[in-house]
């Protein structure tokens, strides 16, 4: 299931780059679920687990903003718009799985998009991706336990009891 995982991610990261590329472009005819579709019926023979790519492309889809708005502070010297477009999408798939998916584990969300930058992002991508997303685990880690810390409060003296 792990392999037949990782040809999903290939999947979604071929579909969200597509989507990229042509949203800049100004293509008023791409449409997300026609694009995923034919790139998922490309693979039909090798893919279990066709809910977790459809699952995937559109969880990313949907969050694009709001995983953008994580990542920004995280790379400060790389505004989002000038990040590789393979990179971006990288970091958009990688910060969603942490953030939204919690049936993989954090180090396998981040090695798979390590891979994925190794495959397919340029010389230092594999390092950028590792470490922006390596930020976006340990943001999440402390607010997890600013959460799960108990509020503090401050006990009132008891009242003497009347007799």
């Amino acid at each position: 299931m792990a392999s037949n995982r990782h040809l999903g991610r290939i999947v979604a990261l071929q579909t969200l780059y597509e989507q990229d590329f042509r949203t800049e472009c100004g293509d008023e005819t791409f449409v997300l679920a026609e694009v995923l579709t034919r790139n998922i019926d490309r693979y039909a023979e090798m893919i279990d687990d066709k809910s977790f790519i459809e699952q995937l492309v559109h969880g990313v889809d949907k969050k694009a903003t709001e995983l953008d708005e994580t990542i920004r502070p995280l790379a400060p010297e790389w505004p989002i718009e000038q990040i590789a477009r393979m990179d971006r999408v990288i970091l958009r798939i990688g910060t969603y799985e942490l953030l939204f998916e919690a049936d993989v584990p954090p180090k396998v969300v981040i090695n798979e998009a390590v891979e994925l930058a190794k495959a397919f992002g340029g010389e230092n991508s594999s390092k950028f991706i590792n470490g922006v997303l390596g930020s976006v685990l340990r943001q999440k880690e402390a607010s997890t336990k600013k959460a799960s810390k108990p509020a503090k409060t401050t006990k009132k003296p008891a009242k003497p009891k009347k007799k």
